[in-house]
């Protein structure tokens, strides 16, 4: 447990303290945000700000894991390097995505192409190597079930093996990709999807610490209702890196926000929340914990389809946020209502996880 601890308590100073390096860093070269025509208008007094600040979360995150690891003595395992690499695999992408947008002042990155293409290679090899790396116990980090709060009977494997593995890469990418998208699209306010990520992964390392717990493997609490996750502290301790990186960078990215997370933060946390949710066995959960997240989604498509059909609106503007915000509601007080939203998802989502062991 003093891994968890001290992976939080790294990342947090790491992050509070580079974070303002990295701000006059981009101020000098003048890495400023590009604003959107099409936005709220409130929004263009932000242009210029500091962006790609993802750099310092991830940073802070890699630095408060390792050095954890580290101090208590673990060897990396399979399941949080995993995780790792998604999150920095898929933050590279954002920050190619960010740095074009920069570099040549428009609201467009990467084409949609490379960017699927630099998504899906990510995706790909971590959704192979995950379901590779057996432990001593034959468990590898995922499992070709479909989960809620643990496997269920819904095998992807049911006609082979060979076919099992492409439906499993095709899932894990399905929900790589959904979660990276939903926390791009949260981040639109300052402070917004900092705020919510926070909460999130701080469920996550509840989740992580009680499976370890009731481990299959431990020998004192193994029972019928044990959790079949290969490195349940591992990935605890991941999220409290994550966590702590956010809170450190939420200090500079509140309102008014000295610096964005950008795509390279959006695409690295959500690439990191599905990853977790993938190993941990809790897929379907996951949009009960994230369900802010699957919120501002939703707003997204409703507006999108609605459109399409009927040539109306259902919003103002989407994402969700915006709709307040035109509404003539204060950043601030939107960005604290949906901080507080998140926390009953995330109070639902660990009450649900709790409630399913209590049952048995």
């Amino acid at each position: 447990m003093i891994a968890v601890l001290m992976a939080g308590g790294l990342s947090l100073v790491v992050a509070l303290l580079c974070t303002p390096l990295l701000i006059r860093l981009l101020v000098r070269k003048q890495y400023g945000q590009f604003i959107r025509q099409d936005g709220p208008t409130a929004h263009f007094t932000k242009r210029g700000t500091p962006t790609m600040g993802g750099v310092v979360i991830i940073g802070a995150t890699l630095f408060g894991w390792a050095g954890a690891s580290l101090v208590a003595g673990n060897v990396p395992s399979a399941s949080a390097v995993l995780v790792l690499f998604l999150m920095t695999g898929l933050g590279l992408v954002g920050f190619l995505d960010d740095y074009i947008k920069i570099s040549r002042q428009r609201s467009l990155g990467l084409k949609a192409r490379w960017k699927i293409v630099g998504q899906g290679v990510v995706g790909v090899t971590f959704a192979v190597a995950a379901l590779n790396f057996p432990s001593e116990h034959f468990r590898t980090p995922a499992s070709t079930k479909i989960s809620f709060i643990r496997d269920t009977n819904i095998d992807l494997a049911f006609a082979g093996v060979t076919v099992g593995l492409i439906l499993f890469v095709l899932w894990a990418n399905f929900l790589i990709t959904a979660w990276s998208n939903a926390v791009n699209l949260t981040d639109g306010l300052d402070g917004l999807a900092t705020g919510v990520s926070l909460i999130v992964f701080g469920a996550y390392v509840l989740v992580g610490v009680w499976q370890f717990n009731q481990r299959c493997e431990s020998l004192l609490s193994a029972g019928p209702r044990c959790y079949e996750v290969r490195d349940p502290l591992e990935l605890a301790v991941v999220a409290a890196a994550i966590t702590g990186a956010c809170f450190g960078f939420l200090w500079w990215n509140a309102s008014p926000a000295k610096i964005f997370m950008g795509d390279t933060g959006s695409l690295a946390l959500g690439g990191a929340l599905a990853g977790l949710s993938i190993l941990s066995r809790t897929e379907i959960l996951a949009a009960i914990i994230g369900g802010l997240f699957v919120l501002v989604v939703l707003s997204d498509v409703i507006q999108i389809g609605f459109f399409k059909m009927t040539g109306k609106r259902v919003f103002k503007m989407a994402p969700l946020h915006h709709h307040f915000e035109l509404s003539g509601w204060g950043e601030v007080t939107i960005v604290i209502r949906f901080w507080i939203i998140a926390g009953l998802f995330v109070a639902v989502g660990v009450g649900v996880f709790y409630a399913e062991w209590v049952a048995g």
